[in-house]
């Protein structure tokens, strides 16, 4: 290798004219004069610990670099002028007689501490990895111009590192032959490499932004991108959209000659319906049909049935549905009917047919001329790229495609990161085979996917796919914002390898989206965030899970749960799984209180609150509301649904908070509503004075609990204020009711077993003063509104009957009353009470009697009756999405012996409950079971 005297002997300085944002840009590289090509520091002030290779190559299948180079090349560096750090010359010269082929050069050269990419194996169109230390090399898309490219990010201290690329110059190539991928130079042949290099801090991610981002791999001067067509607000809604579909115009989707009818709507609903619709619908009635006879491009859509006035409808309808409507643009439509120009043809079917977009058949670029010819028609309208737009021609164009000529595609996209807000679309085919990792991979970059029709068939699984994107899609759309930013950041370090992370910041939120490659799932810590703080919470927004960190030696790791998927689709176009995590403020107030059926929240930003049963879907609706304070009733909105509710707080279309909560299976929820009456401001006859009082209600009694009970209505030591009420003496007479009946002539509508312990309409004699029974509820609060009045609930009762003190009897008791468990076989026992005087209530002896019957059982409230006459009805129903029942107080005189399973009657503890269950009214109504009123006080 020949070196000349100048390059051995010369430190090479280029002065930085602009700071960087990462700081002063380099300004010179100082080689070992005894070692020619090799880096000894940089300046200003980068001393390196051991020397670097200018780069490294291969020729064949041999590595070498400018630390050990090849005998059959011939390298020298050249700098020039540069005001962004480093500028270079690295020119290849083959000195020997043999043609070879040169590829893989790597600035800096490879190394285990770097980060680098260059090219591995030998796919005819995807051959670029990444290279990090401590993975497996990662397949990644470049730009179509940029096939042969080296870039490294080098450690040099804690406070800078260095960031080298180069790009071959195909126009220096002498004697050779250009490929993707390699150059093949014969004897004597010769090509040059583009160098730069700079110095940045952080991460290096941050090193791949400053060349990639912001210098946008130096495809144009920098500095000079024209950023106008991306800053114009007509053009900037094609970013947002991430569900595209082509259509040819034969395809019976479209148009069935068969009954002569478009069937646009029908599929565009069954869409709405799958994947929340299409966000474009594109056809194409040209290709492969153009060129049969003489008529041009717009004649095909002229002849279309109705023309141009039907693809106006179907505009309208698209647009009516939320879908922008595409057509197609053949500019190698040179050789039919040449009697309008091309762009005369563009603006006239935009205006005519109001259309939103044209796909740029065979380019991956567009022309000032052609978004002229649309801007002539209407604002709005984008050109689409058939293939992805390299840097230099993003100036032009606002969305492209990831071509499907690249079948199997590379898990990392870094089009998306040069240009975040340039609209991409990976083109997918149904009619291959099961495209789950088409839609996992747009997920896992943040960009959309178009599904081709192009291709004939239909394919069993394609519902399942379409909903699987989706829910994919859901994601995506709500977190639009977050896929647009340029402070996005691929892969951050994982615990697992073949588990990768995209972290994706906003000023309100940040998501992850994380792909993964393993068959059997994953489950655990994966990576760590240094942007955790108090104000914000983390949510699994594929599953719709909370997720709490977990702290382990000073670090805050992100625990991740991901789906598997079959080990036989490995290597398949179905492979892989994803999942998105979001990091969002802590904006939603939610508090569920189950028993009651409640539902309290807030969001303190946004316009809106959804809430879900069950994972958020385009095949649900949610109930929507104002971000205001307020209680719903979950039953009442979401009938017979029990799991896991998804709240959401919005602002516009994008999601800024996600709480989850959960009712149990089986949880009973309080479905009645307690009506106010009017108000006394003294105790009507019969009623006493109930004063308002603290209340600490949160230890219960229950039976059998087969059927669980609500939760406790007061949290542990939660003490509530109750309001002043007036109840009842008594529990309601045969004689009361029969007044009621007398003076209404109320009858229900299910009349059995109502009042079966009369005769022939009539109180049995000398029952008059006995608790009425055999009622429902409903015939229970039929009698209390007559009366003015209404059923207590649950809390009223209770805390009526065990007054502010939380008595556990009516009485005051001299001796604790306990129950004892008494063996009678080795399956049956039965409870026998001891504490209780004869004369304070009925033991359960199974006689009923007239109310008032043991002055010495009344309550110090004076309320008399609570325990051991009837179970009393209160104005609670609950609802556990299986059954409905009643909650009723107080025992009854009957109290079966026999058997610990019946249902435990004779006297009840005040702070004992019994559900009484709904089926009928002829089952509901017992013997048993009375009821006594309150009333609201002044």
């Amino acid at each position: 290798m020949k070196i000349s005297k100048t390059l051995l002997n010369f430190i090479f300085y280029i002065f930085c004219v602009f700071p960087l944002l990462y700081g002063q840009s380099l300004e010179s590289i100082q080689f070992d004069k005894a070692n020619h090509l090799m880096i000894q520091s940089i300046e200003p002030n980068i001393i390196l610990s051991e020397e670097l290779p200018l780069v490294s190559y291969q020729i064949d299948e041999m590595e070498y670099s400018t630390a050990f180079p090849s005998e059959m090349m011939d390298i020298s560096f050249s700098t020039e002028p540069f005001e962004y750090g480093i500028k270079g010359i690295i020119s290849f010269k083959n000195t020997s007689t043999d043609t070879i082929r040169l590829h893989n050069v790597v600035p800096l050269g490879r190394s285990e501490e770097h980060v680098y990419i260059t090219g591995k194996g030998s796919h005819g169109l995807s051959r670029s990895h990444l290279f990090r230390p401590g993975y497996q090399p990662l397949n990644v898309i470049l730009p179509d111009n940029a096939w042969e490219l080296g870039f490294t990010c080098g450690k040099v201290n804690n406070e800078k590192n260095i960031v080298a690329l180069v790009r071959r110059n195909n126009k220096s190539l002498k004697n050779g032959k250009l490929r993707r991928f390699e150059t093949i130079l014969y004897p004597g042949g010769s090509v040059s490499y583009d160098f730069w290099m700079d110095a940045y801090e952080g991460e290096w991610q941050e090193g791949l932004r400053l060349m990639f981002q912001k210098r946008l791999l130096y495809d144009i001067p920098v500095g000079t991108f024209d950023n106008s067509l991306f800053e114009r607000e007509d053009l900037k809604w094609i970013r947002n959209c991430y569900a595209a579909n082509l259509m040819m115009a034969w395809d019976k989707r479209f148009y069935d000659y068969k009954d002569s009818s478009y069937h646009v709507r029908d599929y565009l609903e069954r869409m709405k319906k799958l994947i929340g619709g299409y966000d474009v619908y594109g056809i194409w009635p040209t290709w492969p049909a153009l060129g049969m006879d003489q008529r041009n491009q717009w004649d095909m859509f002229r002849d279309l049935p109705g023309g141009y006035r039907k693809l106006r409808e179907i505009s309208d309808l698209s647009h009516e549905l939320g879908t922008y409507f595409f057509i197609c643009y053949n500019p190698w439509d040179e050789s039919t009917r040449s009697a309008e120009g091309h762009f005369d043809g563009m603006t006239t079917i935009a205006k005519m047919v109001n259309v939103d977009g044209f796909v740029l058949d065979t380019r991956g670029s567009s022309s000032n001329e052609l978004q002229d010819a649309v801007d002539k028609a209407r604002p709005g309208v984008v050109m689409y790229s058939e293939g992805m737009a390299v840097p230099k021609d993003m100036q032009g164009i606002p969305s492209g495609r990831v071509h499907n000529a690249l079948y199997y595609p590379p898990v990392l996209n870094l089009n998306k990161f040069i240009k975040p807000d340039f609209a991409i679309f990976r083109v997918a085919e149904e009619a291959r085979e099961p495209i789950r990792r088409e839609f996992n991979l747009s997920f896992f970059n943040g960009y959309g996917t178009e599904i081709n029709s192009f291709p004939p068939g239909r394919f069993e699984w394609s519902d399942e796919q379409l909903r699987y994107w989706g829910k994919l899609l859901q994601i995506q759309r709500e977190n639009s914002s977050n896929f647009l930013q340029y402070s996005y950041t691929p892969l951050l370090p994982t615990l697992v390898d073949s588990i990768y992370v995209n972290q994706w910041p906003s000023d309100s939120k940040t998501i992850y989206t994380v792909y993964n490659l393993h068959p059997e799932g994953f489950s655990g810590n994966l990576f760590e965030d240094s942007l955790i703080d108090d104000s914000t919470h983390f949510v699994d927004l594929f599953h719709h899970e909370e997720i709490e960190l977990n702290r382990e030696q000073d670090k805050n790791y992100i625990p991740v749960k991901i789906d598997g998927f079959n080990s036989f689709d490995l290597g398949t176009n179905n492979e892989s799984s994803v999942t998105a995590i979001a990091q969002f403020q802590k904006v939603l107030s939610v508090e569920l209180k189950p028993a009651v059926d409640s539902l309290i929240f807030s969001s303190e930003k946004g316009d809106s609150i959804k809430i879900w049963a069950g994972d958020p879907s385009y095949e649900k609706t949610p109930a929507v509301f104002g971000t205001q304070e307020q209680s719903i009733k979950l039953l009442s909105h979401f009938p017979d649904y029990e799991g896991k509710f998804v709240v959401q707080a919005f602002k516009n279309s994008q999601i800024i908070d996600e709480r989850v909560i959960m009712i149990i299976p089986g949880t009973a929820r309080l479905i009645s509503e307690s009506k106010t009456t009017p108000k006394a401001s003294k105790a009507p006859e019969g009623m006493v004075v109930i004063p308002a009082g603290i209340f600490q209600c949160d230890n219960y009694r229950t039976g059998d609990s087969f059927i669980p009970y609500p939760e406790n209505l007061t949290s542990k030591g939660q003490q509530v204020k109750m309001r002043k009420f007036f109840m009842d003496k008594f529990p309601v007479t045969n004689k009361q009711y029969k007044e009621f009946l007398d003076a209404t002539g109320y009858q229900p509508i299910d009349t059995t077993n109502f009042l079966k312990h009369w005769q022939n309409n009539q109180i049995p004699n000398g029952e008059e003063n006995y608790p009425v029974v055999y009622v429902t509820l409903e015939d229970a609060q039929q009698y209390a509104k007559w009366a003015g009045k209404r059923l207590p609930t649950e809390m009223e009762w209770q805390y009526a009957a065990q007054t502010e003190k939380g008595n556990e009897w009516p009485w005051l008791q001299k001796t604790p009353v306990k129950r004892i468990e008494e063996s009678i076989t080795e399956t049956l026992s039965v409870w026998k009470l001891t504490g209780i005087e004869p004369d304070r209530c009925n033991l359960g002896d199974g006689s009923p009697y007239p109310v008032g019957k043991y002055p010495k059982g009344k309550n110090p409230y004076g309320l008399y009756d609570l325990v051991g006459c009837v179970w009393q009805l209160t104005n609670d129903v609950y609802d556990n999405t299986t059954y409905r029942y009643i909650m009723v107080k107080g025992g009854s005189y009957f109290m079966p012996s026999s058997s610990f399973w019946y249902v435990q009657g004779g006297p009840r503890e005040l702070n004992y409950r019994q559900y009484l269950l709904r089926v009928s009214p002829s089952f509901e109504r017992k013997a048993t079971v009375g009821f006594r009123c309150v009333k609201d006080a002044l």
